[in-house]
């Protein structure tokens, strides 16, 4: 997966949670779930969008390795589907 598929499922899972997100107004490197005022609920929602989306298991062992929108789309990137 590139950068640009990345950034596009991010934006659609992210649309699906949080409708009013905007992914050009976020700080890639800020810890996206504070910016957004995501609770645990909408994350968990946001993950199983993703994986609905691109077919990439995010473990929960591994929710600390995307906290910001640079390191979630490190790991959708990285990903073997």
């Amino acid at each position: 997966m590139n950068t640009d598929q990345a950034r596009a499922a991010v934006a659609a899972a992210l649309a699906s949670v949080a409708p009013e997100a905007d992914l050009s107004t976020l700080d890639p490197t800020a810890r996206f779930r504070e910016e957004l005022d995501l609770d645990s609920m909408d994350f968990l929602h946001l993950v199983q969008a993703l994986r609905d989306l691109t077919g990439i298991e995010i473990p929960e062992a591994a929710y600390r390795q995307v906290d910001t929108l640079d390191e979630l789309l490190g790991y959708l990137e990285s990903a073997q589907v």
